[in-house]
């Protein structure tokens, strides 16, 4: 079953799909950002509750408040931050491919200054799923 994407996802994010994989194999530097450039993704309903969730938790909700949302958490808990967020500029700002688990790490730790690969919209036609 195919859902329309809310609009919040559809005014913020990307209007394609992509293979992680794909980015993860782009051979890009490592660069630093400030975290402020990407805590807004904190505040959208990028997460999915199970089982009929569909992009109905925003990332703050699971920081804020750990048991209600058990799942997410551990997945925030394990996430391993030596590895960089994958983002793109997208729509006026860095918008996350990969790694909201590890901002979301690195936000509760209180880190001001985050690991990046910056993937350049160039890169769409080789990541993009069809």
């Amino acid at each position: 079953m195919s859902r329309e994407l809310p609009k919040v996802i559809r005014d913020v994010g990307f209007d394609f799909s992509w293979d992680e994989k794909k980015v993860w194999a782009l051979p890009l530097p490592v660069d630093n950002i400030e975290i402020d450039d990407l805590t807004w993704h904190l505040l959208i309903p990028f997460i999915w509750s199970k089982p009929n969730g569909y992009y109905d938790i925003k990332p703050i909700e699971v920081i804020e408040h750990p048991t209600e949302h058990p799942e997410e958490y551990e997945r925030v808990k394990k996430a391993d931050a030596s590895y960089p967020i994958d983002i793109m500029f997208w729509k006026g700002r860095w918008v996350i491919l990969d790694g909201l688990h590890r901002l979301m790490k690195q936000y509760m730790e209180g880190r001001k200054v985050v690991r990046v690969r910056k993937v350049p919209s160039s890169a769409i036609s080789i990541i993009r799923i069809d």
